[in-house]
């Protein structure tokens, strides 16, 4: 069975604010998505890495990364799952339906090699497939609702949370099958897992590092930033 990859890149990054799409900011004299997309090619066991791009995407086709041969391109959508679902399209025309597929975000530019092959090696026998988290250090509020949004209602346990990171891996056959009736129903799904979790599946959580982070805001550039001089020390 082979192992895919999915990076879907077609968003547009509005809460970062600029003209620039998060993904194609410079991060360490290269882009977001170019040391996002590396870390899935250093994985020697994943065979092609689709990236989804906006159809009036300007900026892919000038990244040395677009003429990899071990990358594909497809056409994005105005969502992430119909962009991942485009995606698991030219997947299922090559592959197997009990193939694996890992998702990542385009603007996780930290994802270590060693927690991605970690996930691939809990994972390669389960029948479903599960997502890197990682566990939650701050105290969790609820808040009362729309009534009340800025008064606490509950404490959560915070030992039954997590937060849910990528790569998110699953089966080739049951992921289109969650991402696609999901789209029919018009349901709102977050991530993959989300999908899968609505057809009664529990995907497994796997333990990956907290500097896995995601590039949203101005600072978590910054952030970013610090983190891979680290890792380069």
């Amino acid at each position: 069975m082979a192992i895919w990859a999915i990076v879907p890149a077609a968003g547009v990054g509005r809460r970062l604010g600029g003209t620039i799409p998060k993904q194609y900011l410079p991060l360490l004299g290269r882009t977001v998505i170019e040391r996002s997309v590396d870390c899935l090619l250093a994985i020697a066991d994943i065979k092609c890495v689709v990236v989804a791009i906006g159809p009036q995407d300007t900026y892919w086709q000038d990244l040395p990364c677009s003429q990899h041969p071990h990358i594909e391109v497809v056409t994005g959508g105005s969502e992430r799952q119909e962009s991942v679902l485009n995606a698991l399209r030219f997947i299922l025309d090559k592959g197997e339906e009990a193939d694996w597929v890992l998702v990542h975000d385009a603007v996780r530019p930290c994802v270590r090699a060693d927690d991605i092959e970690k996930l691939i090696a809990e994972l390669k026998d389960d029948e479903i497939g599960g997502l890197l988290v990682s566990a939650m250090d701050n105290t969790v509020k609820r808040v009362a609702g729309s009534e009340s949004p800025n008064r606490v209602a509950e404490t959560l346990d915070r030992t039954q949370l997590f937060n849910a990171l990528t790569p998110q891996m699953f089966r080739l056959d049951k992921l289109f099958r969650a991402l696609n009736e999901a789209a029919e129903q018009a349901a709102p799904v977050t991530d993959e897992a989300s999908a899968i979790e609505r057809m009664g599946w529990a995907p497994l959580l796997v333990t990956g590092s907290k500097t896995n982070i995601k590039i949203t805001h101005s600072s978590d550039l910054l952030l970013a930033e610090a983190i891979l001089k680290l890792a380069q020390d």
